[in-house]
Parts: C-alpha cells; structure tokens; sequence
C-alpha cells in the first residue's frame, strides 16, 4: 500500500525563498502581502521560512495578489542547470497543497513553457472535490492506483486502476471513493499551473 505524500521541506524551502523573492520585486511587506490575501503576517511568514506549505486555494490567492499564474510556484532552481531543462527527478518537483488538505499535485513537467503540462495528482482516501472545476483546457488521465468517481459534465464515471480518460473543455468534479491512495497522472494543454 502507498504511504501518505509528505510535503517534503527542501521544497517547501524553496517555495519560501521564491515567494519572499517576489514579494520584495512587489515592494510589498509581509502587512501588505497578508491584508492582499486575508491571512495572517505569522502564516505567511512559517511560508517564507520554509516552516509551513500553503494549500492550492493559499497559492491561487498569492497568485492572484501578484498577477501570476499559479505556475509560477512551481518553479525550481534544483538539480544541473542543463538536466532541468529536460528531466524532473523525484526528489526535485514541486509540490501543491497538504496531506491535511487531502490532495497533493506535484508538477513532473521540467517547466510550463510548452504546449501542454504533466503532473501527479495524489488523493487522500475518501476526499472529494465538490465543486466544478472548469478550465479552458483539454485535459486525459491516468489511475496510477486507487479508484475514484469522475463526473465529467452530468456524467458520472467510477475508475480503478489502470483505467484512463479524457475531455476537452468540460467541467469536472472526482471523489475518492477508496480506503487508499488515489494517484492520478494528468495531461493538460495548455498549461493552467
């Protein structure tokens, strides 16, 4: 059985350094920075430090706050600098959200720069996205492990491993139905992170 994804802290240090380095570009305190977002100084400051890793909607709202694609967090400066343009080891992507969160997505694209994006998606047992998700995107799976739902559009379909799918412009929605891990590998064009 897989083990939990833990947000590892190598990461969650680089973050940190990116997000201070864009935040001082801005001009911005952490104050300003805080107020922008509706969180707290301290929160975004453990986030800074490496101490603490913001969840997707935390990093959507700083990047909205910065005008930013949500991408921009993914980026890392790990590893050879000629390997990065062509390779992501394991040990090097970047991940999006927490274990408490119920999903982690880490990016196995080595950039955002082509027409599409590849990223594993991990999902805690019986966690589910409520709520449509619609993007101006083309996007196919693949059910590394686990099982899901899948509503694509009114139509609900139950996956197990192995199994794939694919859409264009749709809204989608997925429950973890499983007592296990669900892990998803995604394909999405264009890139949206």
């Amino acid at each position: 059985m897989l083990k939990p994804v833990q947000q590892d802290t190598d990461h969650s240090a680089a973050l940190g350094r990116d997000l201070r380095g864009l935040r001082k570009s801005r001009g911005l305190t952490l104050n300003e920075l805080a107020i922008l977002i509706g969180r707290s100084v301290g929160f975004l400051s453990q986030i800074e430090r490496g101490l603490s890793a913001p969840s997707i909607n935390d990093l959507r709202a700083l990047a909205k706050a910065f005008e930013v694609p949500v991408s921009w967090f993914f980026l890392t400066d790990e590893g050879d600098e000629f390997e990065r343009e062509f390779i992501v080891r394991a040990g090097n992507r970047r991940a999006l959200g927490t274990t408490e969160e119920g999903i982690i997505e880490e990016l196995l694209s080595p950039d955002l720069g082509g027409s599409f994006e590849m990223f594993q998606s991990t999902i805690q047992p019986q966690t589910e996205q409520t709520e449509f998700v619609y993007r101006e995107t083309e996007e196919a799976g693949y059910l590394v492990s686990g099982q899901i739902d899948l509503w694509i559009e009114d139509q609900k379909f139950s996956l197990t491993a192995g199994d794939s799918f694919r859409f264009d412009h749709k809204p989608v929605r997925w429950h973890n139905t499983g007592d296990d891990l669900a892990v998803i590998i995604w394909v999405v064009s264009p890139p949206v992170y």
